[in-house]
């Protein structure tokens, strides 16, 4: 096992003065400089692919397909976009000039905020700490990058990329556990970015708040899917099989629960079950593709809840190798610990409703989830999506909203607060300044003292 060096306190505040020197120094603002720094950390993650996937490989047990499909191409094609939109996306955005306020011009400047704070879980270790610094080079910004300690592997290959491709006065990586991110975050930035869990985001708020640091909260929940008995059933169990399994649960948009309507429960049962045949083989566990718990703790925690109902399909675990077999629950309370509590596992709890204003009733009643899921008609989808809310949403489909960089990714409510990814992303490590431009060979006396004219004034306002 690879063992995380926790870096120092005092180099961590030596970091943030560097970084504030070369902010300062304005080397960052320039478009050019942005788009020749995306083409180096381009190059450092193809170079470096190889490394990443063993990493993710020890730690997780992830596959190379899985590793190319949901961490490295998803940063590849967000650089991609920028390198075909940023100069565009960028530019002064000029806005309308009411008649009242001749002879003036107004524009929107893009302006980076500053040194960013970006701080990465474990689950999709590369992906989730790569695609934010995108955005922040992007931006201008410089960065301090903190990987999790919980994927050792990954942590360290990450860091020998960043300090291959960067001076830490521009990107710098800092390792440790929470102790490091209680140093981390006693510092001021100008923008923190942060993905994890609703409690952990709020520890992250309160730290911001002391300094009024704007935030970028990527958070998680429960996102349901519901599946009405208007939807292709064979379809739906296996887009729901395939999602729910993918990095076998952990996964912060995963399928959490299933809404399934009573009369087509028996079909998908079945059908969930095939699917998951399909998948993984006979046995998950013999399949290059399943990826194991994190942690001996997260397996246990994950286990346990297959105490909350009757279990249809798998139940099996292998504590030895932080193995859960794909589960599906039924009969669960609506009250029990799997029903409250973010499950990030490959256990599925079922609950039956009687159409879908029965499933927008129980969703509302709960906090907003990062996703949502409907398989149904397009009318009854559409209903479930209008008369909800959560932070992005796939209709006949799960997880794959994500993998448009051209649709923003973001939370609401509890499952977090701003978005990005493309355009979204600039403008989240950005501040958006508003300009007017006066003219200096005309100055209309209407707006100073004592206001002669006002009652002709009056009517241009």
């Amino acid at each position: 096992m690879a063992e995380i060096i926790s870096t120092p306190t005092e180099h961590i505040a030596e970091i943030l003065s560097l970084q504030r020197g070369l902010f300062a120094s304005h080397r960052t603002l320039p478009v050019e400089y942005r788009l020749k720094m995306l083409h180096r950390l381009r190059d450092a993650i193809v170079k470096h692919e190889a490394a990443l996937v063993e990493a993710l490989r020890t730690d997780l047990n992830k596959s190379y397909e899985e590793v190319y499909l949901t961490e490295i191409s998803i940063v590849l094609g967000e650089i991609d976009n920028f390198f075909k939109h940023l100069k565009r996306w960028a530019a002064p955005s000029k806005r309308k000039t009411p008649l009242k306020l001749f002879p003036s011009k107004s524009c929107i400047l893009t302006e980076p905020l500053g040194v960013a704070l970006i701080i990465a879980p474990w689950n999709y270790p590369v992906q989730l700490l790569l695609n934010p610094l995108v955005g922040a080079i992007a931006a201008g910004c410089t960065a301090i990058l903190k990987p999790s300690p919980y994927v050792p592997n990954v942590a360290l290959a990450l860091e020998r990329l960043i300090k291959e491709c960067f001076d830490e006065e521009y990107v710098a990586v800092v390792q440790g556990h929470r102790d490091v991110n209680t140093a981390l975050l006693k510092e001021r930035y100008d923008i923190i970015f942060f993905t994890g869990s609703p409690d952990l985001g709020r520890v992250v708020m309160r730290a911001a708040a002391e300094n009024l640091t704007p935030v970028v909260l990527e958070l998680g929940g429960k996102s349901p899917v519901v599946v009405d008995k208007t939807a292709d059933v064979e379809l739906a169990a296996k887009r729901i099989a395939w999602g729910k399994t993918l990095n076998a649960g952990q996964t912060c948009i995963a399928p959490d629960y299933l809404l399934i309507h009573r009369d087509v429960k028996a079909r998908f049962v079945e059908a969930y079950g095939r699917a998951l045949k399909e998948l993984h083989g006979d046995d998950a566990r013999k399949s290059k593709h399943y990826v194991r718990m994190v942690s001996e703790r997260a397996l246990e925690r994950v286990a346990g809840y297959m105490q909350d109902g009757e279990v249809l399909i798998g139940g099996r675990v292998v504590s030895e190798e932080r193995y859960i077999e794909p589960t599906l629950l039924d009969n669960v309370s609506e009250s029990s610990a799997v029903m409250r509590e973010e499950i990030f596992g490959p256990v599925l709890p079922m609950i039956e409703i009687g159409g879908v204003d029965e499933a927008i009733e129980f969703i509302n009643a709960r906090e907003k989830p990062l996703a949502l899921y409907v398989f149904a008609d397009e009318q009854s989808a559409e209903r479930v999506v209008e008369y909800t809310s959560s932070g992005g949403a796939c209709i006949n489909d799960v997880i794959m909203h994500i993998a448009n960089e051209y649709l923003p990714f973001g939370g609401v409510g509890n499952s977090g607060m701003g978005r990005y990814h493309g355009r979204d992303s600039l403008y989240s490590f950005s501040h958006r300044r508003s300009v007017l431009k006066t003219a200096t060979w005309l100055d209309l006396p209407f707006r100073y003292m004592p206001y002669k004219w006002f009652r002709y004034i009056k009517r241009l306002l």
